[in-house]
């Protein structure tokens, strides 16, 4: 058995940004637990799957994702779930709500469930400070970055599939979703 994850990654200078900002928090607040993963907006929380059958999870994954359209992804500002998380906030479109139900949904089906999921209402977020910053720094932290501005557009085209190797998430495989039309 392996960890999994479900995540949209945005393009590759937001993540160097999000990174600059983990940096930041893990040098000034000693929260590093945000870096053990490439920035990410979940999709589908970890879950375990048997090796055995990744390539049937892959396949299913690719069928999937090719029968969704691109979707615009807005970055606008930070957010908190305190007393320990800060995020950079993820405009709630109706096209990602509508992507991450259909996929609860369609995995939901292959056995895959995330329990705590079920109970709460999907808050896409972009962690940059984790649950390993402390009560006391979240409280600085917090009243630093909740004025801060930040803005930034991307078309996400694809999810990616994010496998533990034991110690960090690394992207196991990508699966497109279908392309934009041009009308």
């Amino acid at each position: 058995m392996s960890r999994f994850f479900i995540a949209l990654l945005p393009p590759v200078e937001i993540q160097d940004y999000a990174n600059q900002i983990r940096q930041y928090f893990s040098d000034r607040y000693t929260s590093r637990g945000a870096q053990n993963s490439p920035p990410h907006i979940t999709l589908q929380a970890p879950f375990e799957w048997a090796n055995a059958n990744l390539p049937l999870l892959e396949e299913s994954l690719e069928k999937f994702a090719c029968a969704q359209e691109s979707l615009p992804i807005i970055l606008n500002g930070y957010g908190a779930f305190a007393p320990r998380v800060i995020y950079i906030n993820v405009v709630r479109s109706t096209q990602l709500l509508t992507l991450q139900a259909d996929l609860m949904t369609y995995l939901k089906n292959m056995g895959i469930v995330d329990k705590r999921a079920i109970n709460r209402p999907f808050a896409p977020h972009m962690t940059v400070a984790f649950k390993d910053l402390t009560k006391q720094n979240f409280k600085t932290a917090w009243a630093e970055f909740e004025p801060c501005q930040l803005h930034f557009e991307f078309t996400a085209s694809e999810f990616m599939l994010l496998l533990h190797d034991g110690k960090r998430w690394n992207v196991k495989s990508a699966f497109p979703f279908l392309p934009q039309s041009l009308s």
